[in-house]
């Protein structure tokens, strides 16, 4: 069975603009693949395992080919059952909305969980680092407060460089993108910049 993974980073909910898009797109997506799974993770209800140094030394462990002790072997398997989870997805949809000109902390720290050698990627002296996740895509949903379209990119927007970055790291080159900017336009113009988004979500659903 094919399964779309949902990850929702904004805390808004019914007020937030990055999952109302995220929303238009999802609606259309299930109406055209009713066979299809569909996976939601709200990153502000998971309860993710740190990611502190028993882990990090479980990760230099892998990487080293060492053996574990006992706790890192158990720092890695929670990590590990996270990573799993996404690994898993054959697609990707993310609702992002910009903090900071970067991206929410739980979801900083989600790609820190999920992102582990081995699993979705991994390095030798000869290849160097090579992404495990190919043939697999990904819908990225922004907003932002400040004019921050989706292209050109502009110096301070850390935001979408940063999302396109990890993905393309662990071996995912097919990325759709969406953008709704800026939010802290008048009501007239945001709602038109909504309105356009949630169309574009939807029409993206039939190819995606």
């Amino acid at each position: 069975m094919t399964t779309l993974l949902y990850i929702e980073a904004s805390p808004l909910k019914d007020t937030s603009h990055s999952i109302d898009a995220s929303r238009a797109f999802l609606e259309a997506y299930a109406s055209l693949h009713p066979s299809h799974e569909i996976d939601v993770l709200d990153l502000w209800q998971a309860e993710l395992p740190p990611f502190d140094a028993a882990t990090i030394e479980a990760k230099f462990a892998v990487l080293r080919r060492r053996q574990f002790t006992p706790e890192q072997h158990a720092k890695w398997e929670a990590v590990r059952s996270v990573s799993q989870r996404f690994n898993r997805a054959d697609k990707y949809v993310f609702s992002v909305p910009m903090w900071n000109f970067s991206i929410p902390y739980p979801l900083k720290h989600y790609i820190d969980v999920v992102t582990l050698a081995g699993e979705n990627w991994t390095w030798s002296r000869e290849e160097g680092y090579r992404g495990l996740l190919s043939g697999k895509k990904a819908l990225l949903v922004y907003s932002s407060a400040g004019d921050y379209p989706v292209l050109p990119a502009a110096a301070s927007d850390f935001q979408k460089p940063y999302m396109r970055r990890w993905l393309k790291f662990l071996g995912i080159d097919d990325v759709s993108e969406i953008g709704i900017a800026p939010t802290l336009s008048d009501p007239q113009p945001l709602a038109l910049l909504k309105e356009q988004a949630r169309r574009s979500a939807a029409e993206l659903a039939a190819s995606f």
